[in-house]
């Protein structure tokens, strides 16, 4: 007989039932499943147009479903509000989205969800400035966003994420663009998350240096799941099921098909 605990464990701590969505009137999800299991770390693969990013956007309501469920921890998205439980890294984009701000003001507002009254109390910038230091930009804080390279701002969007401790991280593409030394950064802080049991589901474009952490891929392609379970083995954007691409030396400039999705 299980334990609570086993059976916890069980519990998906992200859920989706046949979901479907659409982007104007073309339909992008088409019945999608999938499920992120407590302490499970998931990779959503695909080629560009196959749907990740918005599977990713319809689990945190940034895009409406237009059939299935969506539960997040057990609740059906539509009444959950215990956001804090949730981490959400958006594709990269600039950190403060424009508006002059400091790499503290920027992670503090990652904390608003569990400070008391939008209050930020000692425990809150402790945990902001754990966040910085988890990042490796703890020497930053006082800096405008706006001084910092890519690879850095993306370092700042996982901190503001860190910064309420969550459970459950959900990361859109966040190698995308980001120089070898912030991925080592943040496969290392990814790693310290997964270690302290928090969930993961995260785009990825190709495995990299999070390869030995990812559980299970899911690929999807026209917005459908065709393939859930073990990632692939070789290690390299070319080696990625469903990446297209096209050689220098080709003579024609239809891409090349390779992996699960050919």
């Amino acid at each position: 007989m299980s334990t609570v605990s086993e059976d916890a464990a069980r519990e998906p701590v992200i859920s989706l039932r046949g979901v479907t969505a659409e982007l104007g009137s073309r339909r992008v999800l088409r019945g999608v499943d999938l499920a992120v299991r407590r302490g499970e770390v998931v990779a959503l693969l695909g080629a560009n147009g196959s749907g990740k990013s918005t599977a990713i956007r319809t689990i945190v309501g940034q895009v409406p479903v237009t059939g299935g469920e969506i539960e997040i921890f057990g609740t059906p998205r539509r009444r959950f509000r215990d956001w804090a439980r949730v981490g959400y890294v958006p594709q990269r984009t600039t950190a403060a989205g424009g508006v002059p701000a400091t790499v503290t003001e920027v992670v503090s507002s990652g904390r608003l969800s569990r400070a008391r009254f939008g209050v930020l109390r000692r425990a809150d910038r402790d945990a902001v400035r754990h966040a910085l230091e988890q990042v490796g930009m703890a020497d930053r804080a006082r800096d405008s966003v706006e001084a910092l390279s890519g690879g850095q701002h993306q370092r700042v969007l996982i901190a503001r994420a860190l910064a309420s401790v969550p459970e459950l991280l959900i990361m859109d593409e966040p190698m995308a663009g980001v120089d070898l030394a912030s991925q080592e950064v943040l496969a290392a802080t990814l790693r310290e998350q997964v270690e302290r049991g928090v969930s993961v589901l995260l785009v990825l474009h190709e495995l990299g240096p999070l390869e030995p952490l990812i559980d299970r891929a899911v690929v999807l392609r026209d917005g459908c799941v065709l393939h859930d379970g073990p990632p692939p083995r070789a290690v390299g954007q070319h080696a990625l099921p469903g990446h297209d691409h096209v050689h220098p030396h080709a003579d024609h400039a239809e891409p090349t098909r390779t992996g699960l999705l050919s």
